[in-house]
């Protein structure tokens, strides 16, 4: 993987980039669609690709190995084949998926012995295995396995928790090394900074991720239900640590908003269910604020989803119809929501790569934050 900083905002930490990986380009800042188990939830891979056109999404090795499972992968010849997608592909390492089992997992040193959410049956991740199912899963970017603490969380588990994500990345690192690629092109490894909001934590975490000299590094353990202003304080303290010459992906964030104000504090990538999840229940992001589009104040509103006409579902469809297919529980609704949700969320990172080149861009970032804090 090579990564090459393009420009950087004079007012802010932001930055744009390009990622070159065997897969294709990744231009910074990108937020990556999630495809939990091999499929962005009710969108065609040629909507994906033709639309809303993502340089990169993501796969879940929790999912993606209790169902279809690697064997079918392998001889599948990849993620990427296994669902035709031909661009870059992520992996998380389960390790979030874990952390929300907290019911049914064990954690120990070992690893996490957890049970399906599926059918109850018992399964361990360690350090060395996971690596072994991301090989199989075949994606262009791998992370390391991790232990994720809820918030909110006491100093001493917090801290406890973390040196233990620490001996887990030395032993992710150490497997990785005999563990060949799979399917004829390489793989990155990103670790994973963890903490929980305490900034001596952040802080040694950061160091400890920066001297593992990956290729890329990660920000977990944020967007767990702590308040934004947590978020943002925690993420400014490990990007003044981690190093400027490698990519910063911040795990699960977030909305439009979190999305510019992380962008200003030198984050590149991001992932999160939330235009996928939250289109499937009727809400729309806009430039102009966020729209429910099953209130009945859109009853009778024929104009367009969103007049800027991002993706196409923006033009061919008016509101009132939209709200119709909610209201008679119709799956088209939730279609057209997505594309237009997963549109929006595109055009937003790539806005702000433009006017981070235009040298402009913490002027517009504060204009757009103000203009989509509204509930129209």
């Amino acid at each position: 993987m090579i990564f090459e900083l393009k420009g950087k905002d004079t007012q802010s930490k932001a930055r744009a980039g390009e990622i070159t990986t065997d897969h294709g380009k990744i231009e910074t800042p990108i937020f990556m669609p999630v495809g939990t188990v091999a499929s962005v939830k009710g969108v065609h891979q040629r909507e994906l690709k033709n639309d809303i056109n993502p340089d990169i999404i993501l796969g879940n090795t929790y999912h993606l190995y209790l169902r279809p499972q690697t064997k079918i992968l392998e001889k599948a010849g990849g993620l990427h084949k296994f669902m035709n997608w031909d661009r870059n592909i992520l992996t998380d390492s389960g390790g979030y998926q874990v952390y929300s089992l907290s019911a049914n997992r064990k954690i120990k040193e070992e690893g996490v012995k957890f049970k399906s959410h599926i059918d109850g049956s018992y399964h361990t991740f360690t350090p060395e295995n996971v690596m072994e199912i991301q090989r199989s899963i075949g994606a262009d970017i791998i992370m390391a396995f991790d232990e994720c603490t809820p918030y909110p969380c006491d100093y001493h588990y917090a801290k406890r928790s973390m040196h233990m994500t620490h001996r887990w990345l030395d032993r992710c690192m150490t497997h990785l090394e005999k563990t060949p690629f799979k399917y004829g092109y390489s793989q990155t490894f990103f670790p994973i900074v963890q903490g929980s909001t305490y900034k001596d934590l952040r802080m040694q975490s950061a160091e400890y991720i920066a001297n593992a000299g990956a290729e890329g590094n990660a920000i977990g353990g944020l967007s767990v239900g702590e308040p934004a202003e947590e978020m943002y304080a925690m993420t400014e303290v490990v990007t003044t640590i981690l190093p400027e010459d490698k990519p910063r992906y911040l795990m699960g964030v977030g909305t439009p908003i979190n999305i510019l104000e992380n962008i200003a504090l030198g984050v590149d990538m991001f992932d999160c269910v939330m235009p996928t999840r939250n289109a499937r229940n009727g809400m729309l992001f806009t430039a102009h604020g966020t729209i429910n589009i099953k209130n009945k104040k859109w009853e009778a509103d024929f104009s367009p989803v969103d007049e800027l006409g991002i993706t196409f579902v923006d033009t061919d469809y008016t509101k009132a119809y939209l709200r119709h297919l909610f209201s008679v529980n119709e799956r088209l609704g939730a279609q057209i929501a997505t594309i237009h949700n997963l549109g929006f969320y595109m055009w937003l990172v790539r806005e702000a790569r433009k006017h981070i080149l235009a040298g402009d861009f913490r002027t517009w970032k504060d204009m757009m934050v103000k203009q989509m804090d509204k509930r129209l």
